[in-house]
């Protein structure tokens, strides 16, 4: 196994510890040590890419598995979030003046729910729908690479769930980290603008890049129905 691939395969493994370290809530800082191996999974994806390109190391495994992994790690991400929500005593410093209306969703939603459901299952459906293009395309011998538009998803994606484990980790850090993520534009700390702008930006792209991929390759499922 080459380089890339291994580092592909990584992922794998880092989802696992990933979920392990979210839902163990008795370990000290345990968001923040989730948003870094989050991190930590984005670079894989990153740095296997380039290695792949660079060396001329390109195989169907990492066609197949690359985007695979990067589906199985967003989507246990944002399946998490779902039932996180910012602590009530971090609630007005986090969230500012102001609360971002309900019919928003996003994070300042009723009960302070860092993902709104409907948004992951956007996300959800689109991965499994995409997977399953790939099995049938892997069905019929034909490999389906990564496109621009989906690294640029992906990209957004891990945007989205690094942001906002975040927002819910930085009052833990100390003050100068609160007054950092805390300055405010309009009644809200930027953290908040920048974590619901690239929210919103991740699931429209995860939609319109899921059509786009459909689409763009009707002919290997058109044929079956």
């Amino acid at each position: 196994m080459n380089l890339p691939n291994k580092l592909t395969t990584s992922r794998f493994f880092i989802t696992i510890a990933f979920v392990i370290v979210v839902l163990w809530d008795r370990l000290p800082y345990h968001t923040s040590w989730a948003a870094l191996l989050f991190f930590i999974g984005g670079l894989t994806d990153i740095a296997d890419g380039i290695i792949a390109r660079r060396r001329n190391l390109q195989t169907d495994f990492g066609a197949l598995m690359d985007p695979l992994a990067d589906k199985v790690l967003v989507c246990a991400g944002f399946i998490l979030l779902v039932g996180m929500q910012i602590p009530e005593a971090d609630a007005d410093m986090i969230l500012g003046k102001y609360k971002l209306p309900e019919a928003v969703g996003a994070p300042g939603m009723s009960g302070f729910s860092l993902m709104p459901a409907w948004m992951v299952i956007v996300i959800v459906a689109r991965e499994l729908a995409i997977t399953g293009l790939r099995l049938l395309a892997a069905n019929k011998q034909v490999v389906l690479p990564a496109e621009k538009i989906g690294k640029r998803k992906t990209n957004l994606q891990f945007a989205a769930v690094i942001a906002m484990l975040i927002l819910i980790s930085y009052p833990e850090w100390g003050p100068g980290w609160i007054q950092f993520f805390g300055w405010e534009i309009a009644g809200w700390p930027w953290s908040i603008w920048f974590t619901f702008l690239v929210t919103w930006g991740a699931v429209g792209l995860t939609a319109v890049s899921g059509v786009h991929y459909l689409w763009r390759n009707r002919d290997l499922y058109m044929k079956d129905m």
